[in-house]
C-alpha cells in the first residue's frame, strides 16, 4: 500500500511569527502524523524556523524551489545541500509558477531533479496542464513532455525516491477543481507513462493532486484510487483546513479516524 502524504506549499506567505504559529498548530494533533506522511513547504527564509519546531515531531519539511549547482557564484540562490543541512528531506520541483511565472522550461526542471536527488533530497516534480492547453485536448501530451524531459535527465530509477503531483494549473488559486473523475484519470495516465519503463515504480510511487484541494472536496479526491495525497495551497495556511485535510486523507485512505 502506498502511504498517504498531504504536503502545503505555503509560497510566499507568513512571518517568522505567522509560521511560529502555524507550526505550532499543526503539531497539535501528532496522531496524524504517525499515520501518512505530513510535510510542509515554508519560505526558504523560514526553514531554519521549521527545523527548530519541527525536528522528532514526526513532521517533515522541505524547500520549495532549488538550483542545480552545489556551491558558488550564484547570488540569490540555494543548493541542495544548504537544504539538507536545514533538515529538508523534500523539495518541490517543476512547480507551475516556476514555470509559468520564471520560465523554467522542462529542461531546467529535469536538472533541478537531478540536483535534488544529488543531494540526497527527495523532488515531489509537479506536472500539469493550463486551461486553453486542456481545452484543446492537449493534456495527456504535455504531462508526457514534462515527464519524459525528467525520465531522459534522470533515469527511469531516479522515480523510486520520488513523489508525483498533477497539478491542473486552471485549478490552481481559481476556485476551480478537477472533478475526482478528472483527476483519477489524468494520475492513471501518470502511472501508465511509468509504466511503459517500469511497472514497478508506477505501481509503488505516490501521485498527490493538488488545485484547489480543500477539506470540503478532499474526501470525494481522495476516494480516487490512484490519488495517494494532495499538494495543498491556501487551504494550508491555517493549521485547522490543512489538518482537516490530513484527517481526510487517513480516514479514506487508511479507514481511521480519531475524535
Amino acid at each position: 500500500m502506498r502511504k498517504p502524504m498531504v504536503a502545503g506549499n505555503w509560497k510566499m506567505n507568513g512571518l517568522s511569527s505567522s509560521v511560529r504559529t502555524l507550526i505550532d498548530g499543526i503539531k497539535q494533533e501528532p496522531h496524524l502524523s504517525s499515520s501518512i506522511d505530513m510535510v510542509v513547504f515554508p519560505a526558504a527564509v523560514h526553514l531554519g524556523l521549521a527545523q527548530q519546531l519541527l525536528t522528532d515531531t514526526g513532521l517533515s519539511w522541505g524547500a520549495q524551489n532549488l538550483y542545480v549547482g552545489e556551491n558558488g557564484a550564484f547570488t540569490g540562490e540555494i543548493s541542495g545541500h544548504m537544504l539538507t543541512d536545514l533538515g529538508c528531506r523534500y523539495v518541490l520541483v517543476g512547480h507551475s509558477e516556476r514555470r509559468s511565472l520564471f520560465g523554467e522550461d522542462p529542461a531546467l526542471v529535469a536538472a533541478k531533479f537531478q540536483a535534488a536527488l544529488q543531494a540526497r533530497l527527495q523532488p515531489i516534480l509537479c506536472v500539469g496542464e493550463t486551461l486553453k492547453q486542456r481545452e484543446r485536448g492537449e493534456t495527456e501530451k504535455v504531462l508526457q513532455e514534462q515527464l519524459e524531459a525528467v525520465i531522459q535527465k534522470a533515469g527511469i530509477s531516479a522515480f523510486r525516491q520520488a513523489v508525483l503531483a498533477y497539478e491542473p494549473v486552471w485549478a490552481i488559486g481559481t476556485g476551480l477543481t478537477a472533478t475526482p473523475e478528472q483527476a483519477q484519470a489524468v494520475h492513471v495516465y501518470l502511472r501508465k507513462l511509468l509504466a511503459a519503463q517500469e511497472v514497478d515504480i508506477a505501481s509503488t510511487i505516490r501521485i498527490l493532486y493538488g488545485g484547489s484541494l480543500k477539506a470540503d472536496n478532499a474526501p470525494q479526491l481522495f476516494a480516487m484510487p490512484d490519488i495517494d495525497g494532495g499538494l495543498v495551497g491556501g487551504a494550508s495556511l491555517e493549521a485547522k483546513s490543512f489538518l482537516a485535510i490530513c484527517q481526510e486523507a487517513m480516514t479514506v485512505k487508511l479507514g481511521q479516524r480519531v475524535a
